[in-house]
């Protein structure tokens, strides 16, 4: 509940993330990517409702098993290292607490520790950068300490939410082959948000499109990019740049609706350019419509007529 009214943030969100595979949620802004990774953390705030389930390994997450997952089984990496860090403590001190907490280390073996597991995320004078504060450290430094935090409990599942947006392109691209370099090493899995299709294009093995609250597509990154299915998707596709000279974008007619009061059926109705009668009225079931590629739209599950 808001100042606004109740907002509808998530509607028949379902996916599976298998095991070693990066999983790319993408979207853009607000379209309810965090949330989903929140909803997996179980961090929503006090006031969300919910229903649905949400499996790890064939358990079912409950308010209870989550919270004893959360930071070992399942880590995270948030968008802004600039803020995540807590500025009184070193890095020396925050790794090793995180240690202390999740891994039962003992103290001086979990501030020895420190060193090693920064020379894994290939911080560069590992020795200085354990004893400086966050603020003396760069945007790239931040997030590597971030990340070495996220898996210094060995977990099975990573989120990473926009973890390359508040930094240069040249340390994104550092960044991105240290996650994937480490994820081939220690065969975990990567739940990766982003608004960016070069990005998904680079990193992912699997997507799953969002748009408004409500998963459109999902497909193996090759089906996606060779053969879009639904309009917002293909849209989506259409609006990124490209090199060619005078080559022009093509914006997605409308704009996103409000979720606090969500259009009845399908979402993206109002700017579909294929849309008809049906799609105003039933929300589109997430089908399979080729090997590995799912979509929910009403052009490909029956009667456009309807």
């Amino acid at each position: 509940m808001t100042l606004y009214g109740r907002i509808k943030a998530l509607k028949n969100v379902s996916f599976q993330i298998r095991k070693n595979e990066v999983f790319s949620l993408v979207g853009e802004t607000g379209c309810g990517k965090t949330v989903t990774s929140l909803a997996l953390l179980g961090l929503l705030p006090s006031n969300a409702r919910s229903r649905g389930k949400i499996f790890f390994e064939q358990e079912q997450l409950t308010a209870q098993n989550v919270e004893q997952k959360r930071g070992r089984d399942i880590a995270v990496v948030f968008q802004d290292p600039m803020t995540s860090l807590n500025p009184l403590y070193t890095v020396r001190q925050q790794l090793a607490d995180v240690l202390i907490a999740r891994r039962r280390v003992p103290k001086k073996e979990a501030l020895r520790s420190v060193v090693d597991i920064l020379r894994e995320v290939q911080m560069l004078d590992a020795n200085r950068v354990a004893d400086l504060y966050p603020h003396e450290l760069s945007g790239g430094m931040k997030q590597r300490v971030m990340i070495a935090m996220a898996l210094s409990c060995r977990p099975k599942l990573l989120i990473a939410d926009e973890p390359t947006t508040a930094l240069d392109v040249t340390i994104q691209k550092q960044i991105l082959w240290l996650m994937k370099s480490l994820r081939e090493k220690h065969g975990f899995s990567i739940l990766f948000i982003t608004h960016d299709m070069g990005v998904v294009a680079e990193f992912a093995h699997r997507v799953g499109v969002m748009y408004a609250g409500s998963i459109v597509e999902i497909a193996t990154k090759r089906r996606l990019f060779k053969n879009p299915l639904h309009p917002y998707t293909v849209g989506l596709l259409n609006a990124v740049p490209n090199s060619r000279v005078g080559g022009k974008l093509k914006a997605i007619p409308g704009s996103v609706p409000s979720l606090v009061n969500p259009p009845t059926g399908c979402r993206f109705n109002e700017r579909c350019e294929r849309a008809f009668k049906k799609c105003f009225r039933e929300i589109p079931p997430l089908i399979e419509v080729e090997d590995q590629h799912y979509v929910a739209c009403h052009v490909y599950g029956g009667d456009e007529n309807g």
